[in-house]
């Protein structure tokens, strides 16, 4: 993967959903999340993953269940989001060879995702953690953890919540929102990056 940045298309519909997908990598994001809420989500994932699922990792979020995990893999995605810990749907994302980012918010969250498998840590809201909880947070986990945070970040605030410990960035509203034309989601996805590779060099 390119940047550690994720894009989050809720509310998409399957007839965009290629031509965003494009616009997104293209601009240099190839993280791409369907959240489960979205209108006939597996269509939209089946179709980018036919796409670009080589080249991108493509997934979708607000998985609840191990119904869910299944159904995304079969649809052809390879990345499996959730809101919460659930250690169950942590297990079979991973049997079932998917990367898995559960949310999460307090320390026993963190070391219990970790503990059944999880790829990545999705702190969420992260507003509601905040920079000094990230830090305190971030202190105890092992080193190599990856942390994303969603909920409030842009690229306005990469560089304080780098600083803080963050790996890497969930994007949902500020990136995308359903109805908005490719032009302006591939310009925002290429400011995104532009903020990421500032402080990543």
């Amino acid at each position: 993967m390119s940047h550690p940045l994720i894009a989050i298309l809720r509310g998409i519909d399957p007839d965009e959903a290629v031509a965003v997908a494009q616009a997104l990598i293209d601009a240099g994001i190839d993280r791409i999340e369907v959240p489960l809420n979205s209108p006939s989500p597996m269509v939209s994932i089946q179709r980018m993953a036919e796409m670009a699922g080589d080249t991108a990792q493509i997934g979708a979020g607000t998985v609840l269940t191990t119904k869910d995990v299944a159904q995304v893999a079969e649809a052809g995605g390879s990345l499996i989001v959730s809101p919460n810990c659930d250690t169950a749907v942590i297990r079979e994302t991973k049997a079932r060879g998917m990367q898995s980012f559960p949310g999460v918010l307090t320390p026993t969250e963190c070391f219990t995702a970790l503990q059944a498998g999880a790829d990545g840590l999705k702190v969420f809201p992260a507003f509601q953690m905040g920079i000094e909880g990230l830090k305190a947070v971030r202190a105890v986990l092992p080193v190599e953890t990856q942390i994303f945070m969603v909920g409030g970040v842009g690229p306005d605030n990469f560089a304080e919540w780098r600083r803080a410990g963050a790996s890497g960035f969930g994007l949902g509203s500020w990136l995308y929102k359903p109805g908005d034309d490719v032009a302006g989601i591939a310009t925002r996805a290429a400011e995104a990056v532009a903020a990421w590779k500032a402080i990543d060099t």
